[in-house]
């Protein structure tokens, strides 16, 4: 519902980052038989996760990153969004962070990747990147044998053919097929969504940034977060700015989507900016670090911004995943005692074949339990916010006996009240006792995931579970047995219970470029109070 006050919609229909740190997923998941579980075409042990709605592949990226300190085992990583637009994402981000060295640097790459991951308007040389890097993966996705051959460590076999053919039009997008500004003007877009989630207080909105950030997102954690780089970002989506400000003025296509709008009664196909305006892409690699000196206070201030302890936690990421058969340089003598001998794998080809990313269908999450190959196939289940309606006993059928649930909660969603999240933490909890898992006890708390295993006779047991801090690698995992009694919530969720809604979302490459005033002039209300969801869909 819309207000004099604004929407309250802050988060958006589509999510184009994560609202929670990135992970390591081998911390996460149970130990692996080696014996059982032992490739036969490779011969290591393999890792079966499924995750939904990861939106942005940075816990894949960690964990590709973090894959030199742990035993040695091949990555199936299967990813399930609810968009198109989130697929193509996820591929021209991997395109960037495996982009051989001699062709770009570590530097280059590192800034290309922000600028796009969280800019909404990028500088011409990023934007010329884009639009050569959706080129080259326009080509490759209706040839099959081309794309495995160039990249190796991509499947899209579980995609439908007018999905590739969608996921084509995409990328033609992003190319420059409709040319000039006007095909996507995202600075009118961005400040179109700002006046419609703000309201009357649109004229007041730096006090409302500011209100946000410090009684909200400092409050929850995220300190780092300085005034100046979150104003910057809510007037302008310009998140991260590595140059001067004058060179931000293309549009960042990649943030485009589809969407149905009511325009004078009728249902209008309108491509637009339908992502958060609220919280902004600081907490998924910015808010914490391994390197402690970063997060470094003077008198009571951090002595680094999010954006820059983001630029350096991406920048090693990059030369981590780069450097594959290379453990990282040890920042102590504990460190040093955990570094692993080298890897086999230490070329960037041989490293690629250790891991593929299989894309699975839109909204197939329901129906992924009927198919033999699925069935008790993954060892770790991830399911973000915005796709936790989706968690139901047809998702922990593909879970092994003794595997691992990780739910992301709604801890940085501004607009939610503290009685919203603990009503999202209830309810999380709720779907997953129904799916079949328990809560890890003996795990201390945390208010960023929630974290369950499988229920089942052979599930291991003996070991501490990984919460809030990575366990050292070499240090295998388990998940606790003991069912813990959670209070059983009616069958109608209570008024301001997190309710999302399952209906994937349409893609930008389906629809045609709306009038102009379908953009600006009538968007979908969204009712806080009544369903303070992150992704909740469109109403007809």
């Amino acid at each position: 519902m819309t207000t004099p006050a604004g929407s309250g919609a802050g988060f958006g229909s589509v999510c184009w980052w994560g609202l929670s740190p990135a992970l390591d997923l081998q911390a996460e998941s149970p130990p692996v038989d080696p014996d059982s579980q032992a490739d036969t075409a490779h011969k290591t042990p393999e890792l079966d996760v499924l995750l939904l709605g990861s939106v942005d592949g940075r816990h894949l990226l960690r964990t590709l990153a973090r894959a030199a300190l742990w035993p040695r085992r091949r990555f199936n990583f299967y990813v399930l969004e609810n968009n198109l637009e989130a697929v193509a994402r996820h591929m021209l981000i991997f395109s960037l962070a495996l982009e051989e060295p001699e062709k770009m640097g570590l530097r280059e790459r590192s800034e290309a990747f922000l600028e796009v991951w969280g800019n909404a308007l990028l500088r011409p040389p990023v934007a010329a990147l884009v639009r050569a890097q959706a080129e080259r993966l326009a080509n490759l996705v209706p040839e099959p044998d081309r794309l495995a051959e160039q990249l190796p460590w991509l499947s899209l076999r579980a995609l439908k053919f007018r999905e590739r053919d969608a996921l084509e039009a995409v990328f033609r997008f992003w190319s420059g097929g409709e040319r000039g500004p006007e095909a996507f003007p995202m600075s009118r877009l961005w400040d179109s969504r700002l006046r419609h989630y703000l309201g009357s207080r649109y004229d007041a909105r730096r006090g409302v940034s500011d209100w946000d950030l410090r009684m909200k997102l400092h409050d929850r954690g995220a300190q780092v977060i300085h005034p100046h780089e979150f104003r910057r970002w809510r007037d302008t989506g310009v998140a991260f700015e590595l140059r001067d400000s004058s060179a931000y003025h293309v549009p960042n296509r990649t943030l485009a989507s589809g969407r149905l709008l009511s325009h004078r009664g009728e249902r209008v196909a309108a491509r637009g900016y339908w992502g958060d305006i609220a919280t902004g892409p600081f907490v998924a690699f910015g808010i914490e670090a391994d390197d402690q000196s970063l997060l470094r206070t003077s008198n009571g201030q951090p002595v680094k911004t999010a954006g820059e302890i983001t630029q350096h936690n991406v920048t090693e990421l990059f030369r981590e995943v780069a450097a594959w058969g290379r453990p990282r340089a040890a920042q102590g003598d504990k460190e040093e005692e955990l570094r692993l001998e080298p890897q086999p794998w230490t070329s960037a080809a041989s490293a690629r074949e250790s891991f593929t990313v299989h894309f699975l269908a839109l909204g197939s999450a329901q129906t992924l339990h009927h198919k033999r190959c699925y069935q008790g196939r993954f060892q770790l289940l991830y399911v973000a916010c915005g796709m936790v309606h989706l968690l139901g006993p047809e998702l922990g059928a593909c879970v092994s006996p003794g595997g691992n649930l990780v739910v992301e909660l709604a801890r940085y969603l501004v607009d939610l009240r503290p009685e919203q999240l603990q009503a999202f933490s209830a309810r999380v909890s709720e779907l997953a006792r129904e799916a079949g898992f328990a809560p890890q006890t003996g795990a201390s708390p945390s208010e960023t995931f929630a974290r369950f295993c499988k229920s089942g006779d052979s599930a291991p047991s003996g070991q501490d579970p990984a919460v809030e801090s990575e366990p050292a690698p070499g240090e295998v995992l388990a998940c606790p047995l003991e069912v813990v009694s959670v209070p059983r919530a009616d069958p109608a969720p209570a008024t301001g219970s997190p309710r999302l809604s399952s209906q994937p979302q349409d893609s930008s490459a389906e629809v045609p470029a709306p009038p102009q005033e379908a953009l600006t002039t009538e968007s979908p209300a969204q009712n806080l109070e009544s369903a303070p969801t992150p992704d909740q869909a469109p109403h007809p």
